[in-house]
């Protein structure tokens, strides 16, 4: 049986450790069955390989509905965010306290645009 919608329900989230920590306090941390977290703190020593993996995993998994991406990690894995068309696990490019929100290189954003005829 289709895992159901109404069993997405974590946020994931995917960025430097003030916006991850900031997340972590609202109450979004979680540990599945087999301790695997659902966010990951980015440094920059945090190689890319690993943020590839973990962007491929949250949106495998079937109880995350949402993504919270910051913006600078999303540059990062750019040519995964264009690519990703599902609606589940949504993903949202957040700002972070070091680089403010860039509505141009928002994948989603840029996505709705072409769907409602605005924009390139």
């Amino acid at each position: 049986m289709a895992t159901s919608q109404k069993d997405r329900v974590l946020i994931a989230a995917i960025g430097d450790e003030d916006s991850v920590t900031g997340l972590l306090l609202a109450g979004i941390g979680h540990m599945d069955s087999k301790q695997k977290p659902n966010f990951l703190v980015v440094d920059s020593k945090t190689p890319l390989p690993k943020i590839e993996e973990t962007f491929t995993e949250f949106t495998s998994r079937k109880d995350i509905a949402i993504i919270l991406i910051t913006q600078q990690v999303g540059d990062e894995i750019r040519h995964m965010l264009d690519e990703y068309t599902q609606a589940f696990p949504t993903i949202l490019e957040i700002p972070s306290k070091d680089r403010p929100y860039d509505p141009s290189k928002d994948s989603v954003l840029k996505r709705v645009q072409r769907l409602v005829g605005e924009g390139s």
